[in-house]
């Protein structure tokens, strides 16, 4: 009686394909990659009033566009709903109020990268506005004189 081992057969190159990569695209979807936040301006609109050089709205409003880009990115997003964040000035003499939101989508550094290039479309677009709204793909920034809700 002899024994002989069975023929040692391949598995078919699609059979292997097919077992192995779902693991894989798990795998590489789960590393954390985020692609980078679209910083398209869809608007940005400014208040035809301005402030003038020494005015004490100008250290009311770096105040809140810093808060609005710090802040808003280390919120929680809600279920569903993207970061979210409203801010006042602490200075009485003259107040500047904020708002900045971020799409679900984005992680925390997608925000802020996104926050940064609404502040700075603002800032290139309306000058000393004493209010101005960017509106972008991902997120929006949006600052006042007076208190305000989007």
């Amino acid at each position: 009686m002899s024994m002989e081992a069975p023929p040692f057969q391949l598995a078919p190159p699609i059979a292997l394909l097919s077992l192995l990569l779902p693991p894989l695209l798990l795998l590489l979807s789960t590393t954390g990659a985020t692609a980078a936040p679209n910083t398209e301006a869809l608007s940005v609109l400014c208040n035809g009033a301005s402030y003038g050089a020494g005015d004490p709205f100008a250290a009311s409003l770096a105040y809140v566009l810093s808060e609005l880009v710090a802040a808003t990115p280390a919120r929680t997003p809600a279920a569903g709903a993207g970061r979210d964040f409203y801010d006042i000035s602490p200075y009485a003499t003259a107040f500047a109020y904020g708002h900045a939101a971020c799409r679900a989508a984005l992680d925390a550094a997608g925000c802020a990268a996104c926050l940064r290039s609404a502040v700075a479309q603002m800032a290139d677009s309306c000058g000393h506005s004493v209010g101005a709204r960017a509106v972008l793909v991902d997120c929006s920034v949006r600052y006042e004189q007076y208190a305000f809700v989007d």
